[in-house]
């Protein structure tokens, strides 16, 4: 390799996060990249990995120790939240991930939603804050520590159940921005906390995907409030959205967010020209069928794909399956770091 790297995989992130110039690519997984494997290697398996900080610190860091990533992130789930709520959980074993019984909703209108005091000495919220103030011990100068905190549509399908929630936007709209106004100050009070622990960035997940809404619902009811959260908290946000988001992407753009964390069902290229510029974007290596199925030389293939769309930042599209192999994550980094060799050697 005779180009030189000249950042540590922290200041990459961060400077790749406020789209100035990089030495290369970075490598960032603001979801998660914990498998099975990895919780063997470090004697830190679910769903206790989700529930103490310590193993949550222990398993974050071998995304960065063994597979070379720019970043760690130590909050695996989209549960934390729901869960001290009050949800009803499910929460499995090591090979499968802790979720939410949405059949047994907790709240059923916007006067319901009410956060419990002290809801950030819930285990599964101090679970993250822990892991973060560890690994901002550990590894704080090296690497970048991405937290995350749920959005307020997320949230909604947890709380209200996704049937039902998503009616209500049809049969009342004014009843779902209500809840979403009061369901965003549990965003902003996690995201900070976790800010105030040494969170470099976070990610914020909000799962208004294609899939179940389109882009004109994304403008009417997440537009404004992603908006709000760019100022109400204190780091860049990197909003996340699975599924089919290319119609909702200039609007996304226009939010402010640090970055758009995006899935494979989008081409690389289609979504540069989208965000035409207004925000920068991570992604978008697939999960099922390239990192769970396949093997580095089509894990390497996507990367450069990715890389000659001039994607921003590289990753998986999300959370990876959980018995993914670890050499089909290790070659996420270095095709990034061959691709820049072949071309600024």
């Amino acid at each position: 390799m005779s180009y030189q790297e000249t950042m540590s995989p922290k200041e990459r992130v961060m400077n790749a996060l406020a789209g100035k110039l990089v030495d290369r690519t970075p490598a960032v997984n603001p979801t998660n990249v914990a498998t099975v494997e990895l919780m063997d290697l470090v004697d830190a398996p679910f769903p206790y990995a989700c529930q103490d900080g310590e193993m949550a610190a222990r398993l974050a860091a071998t995304g960065y120790t063994e597979l070379g990533f720019d970043s760690v992130s130590p909050y695996f789930s989209i549960i934390q939240e729901s869960s001290a709520l009050g949800c009803e959980m499910q929460w499995e074993e090591k090979d499968n991930w802790p979720t939410v019984r949405m059949y047994n909703p907790i709240w059923k209108s916007a006067d319901d939603v009410k956060i419990p005091a002290g809801i950030l000495e819930h285990r599964d919220m101090k679970a993250i804050t822990d892991s973060i103030r560890m690994l901002k011990d550990e590894l704080g100068d090296e690497v970048a520590i991405i937290g995350k905190t749920m959005g307020p549509w997320t949230l909604a399908y947890h709380v209200f159940g996704v049937e039902s929630f998503l009616l209500g936007t049809v049969d009342n709209p004014d009843e779902t921005k209500r809840a979403l106004e009061k369901l965003k100050e549990i965003s902003v009070l996690f995201g900070q906390a976790q800010i105030d622990a040494g969170a470099d960035a976070l990610t914020f997940p909000d799962h208004a995907t294609g899939d179940l809404v389109s882009g004109e619902y994304y403008k009417e009811f997440l537009q404004d409030i992603h908006t709000e959260m760019v100022d109400a908290l204190e780091a860049p946000l990197i909003l996340h959205i699975c599924g089919k988001t290319i119609d909702r992407m200039p609007y996304i753009a226009k939010t402010g967010m640090a970055s758009f964390h995006f899935d494979s069902k989008n081409d690389p290229q289609a979504a540069m020209d989208a965000v035409n510029g207004g925000i920068t974007l991570v992604g978008n290596i697939n999960n099922p069928e390239t990192l769970y199925a396949r093997g580095p030389e089509e894990v390497r293939q996507e990367v450069y794909k990715c890389l000659e769309a001039g994607i921003q930042m590289i990753g998986p599209e999300c959370a990876v399956p959980l018995a993914t192999k670890i050499e089909n994550l290790m070659e996420i980094p270095l095709a990034i770091k061959d691709w820049t060799a072949e071309r600024h050697g």
